[in-house]
């Protein structure tokens, strides 16, 4: 961990190139149930789908937090007053420090009531959607045992942001026994469940994404046997138009269910990678390992997989949480969060008849 702090920072310099994969398919509309929308992430992944379900609180009825802090955490107190390059580092070494490592406690950070009372600011300015469509989401929060990237008292913060906020203690399952590294975790994928490292994705004989998905959902239909139905890639690019320094890539990955094939009203989970672990990196893994697909084919869930691009700013293909895109990037307004929105309109749009 001592190698990982100064490594994050050196790497802003760095180059790494993106995926050459040209445009596939178009994101198909399917007429999916918009309302009924959740969200999961792991890592950078983790603040994306919180930054996400705050922006959108409206259509989001549950997010997961795996191994991620609450929201807003890396934001700079001087992020309003002295927005620019400077904030953007501030931000990044409050990121490290005070929402990965608990190296900043001793200067309350993080807070998460201070937090709260940020999102509540958000909010009365339209920023974010109203607190009030937030408080009856059903969260899922993660951390591993043996995760030292992001620790467990970061992501116990995450879980005090939320009572803060106003979601009751019956809302929020909190699992903290599993002795998983800084990964996704799976009942039968990926290496020992103690491992940290690419995939991201370890067996620790724990279901994550069904125990996420029936935290939000109440009890679904057992998993499939195994999944049938179609992961795609497709052309994200005409989420992007329009936006500067979005940080995605061209292509994203979507997994559509046999079932939503035809019939309208299915409902879409949003799963975030974290960083290192977009399809640069570890390629279809995290959609095809993650254990969603099974689920999603038993009970009829679109499952969106978006993604970032490595860049010389990000080289990692983190998600944004400490505004390398600009400094809306808690808000509805941020180019990251508004692709993706874009998105789920996309497959929230009726079927197009042929």
């Amino acid at each position: 961990m001592k190698r990982l702090i100064p490594a994050i920072i050196l790497a802003l310099s760095a180059a790494v190139a993106g995926c050459s994969e040209q445009p596939a398919a178009e994101l198909p509309a399917l007429d999916a149930n918009r309302s009924e929308t959740s969200v999961s992430g792991i890592s950078s992944g983790a603040y994306m789908a919180g930054q996400f379900q705050m922006a959108h609180a409206k259509d989001v009825v549950g997010a997961a937090i795996i191994a991620g802090g609450p929201y807003g955490c890396s934001e700079s107190l001087y992020a309003d007053v002295i927005p620019g390059p400077g904030t953007v580092l501030l931000n990044l070494t409050k990121a490290i420090n005070g929402c990965m490592q608990d190296a900043l406690q001793a200067f309350g950070v993080p807070n998460p009531a201070l937090l709260a009372q940020r999102a509540s600011r958000l909010a009365e300015h339209d920023r974010i959607d109203p607190i009030a469509d937030v408080l009856t989401d059903r969260v899922y929060i993660f951390s591993g045992k043996n995760d030292t990237t992001v620790v467990p008292a970061i992501v116990e913060a995450a879980r005090n942001f939320y009572v803060d906020v106003g979601v009751p203690d019956a809302n929020i399952l909190f699992v903290s026994d599993v002795p998983a590294g800084h990964a996704f975790v799976t009942d039968d994928r990926g290496p020992a469940c103690d491992y940290t490292g690419k995939p991201y994705i370890v067996d620790c004989d724990y279901d994550q994404a069904g125990a996420l998905l029936e935290q939000i959902y109440g009890q679904l239909k057992a998993p499939a046997e195994r999944a049938a139905g179609r992961l795609m890639a497709f052309d994200q690019s005409v989420f992007t138009k329009g936006l500067s320094n979005h940080g995605l890539s061209d292509l994203g990955l979507v997994y559509v269910p046999q079932g939503c094939e035809a019939d309208a009203g299915c409902r879409v989970h949003i799963a975030f990678h974290g960083c290192g672990q977009n399809r640069t990196f570890v390629g279809d893994a995290f959609a095809r390992d993650s254990g969603f697909a099974r689920w999603a084919d038993a009970n009829n869930i679109v499952v969106l997989f978006p993604q970032t691009a490595a860049t010389p700013v990000n080289p990692q293909g983190c998600w944004d949480w400490w505004g390398y895109t600009g400094a809306d990037y808690l808000t509805r307004k941020a180019p990251q969060i508004t692709a993706v929105y874009r998105m789920l309109e996309r497959l929230s749009a009726p079927r197009t008849s042929s």
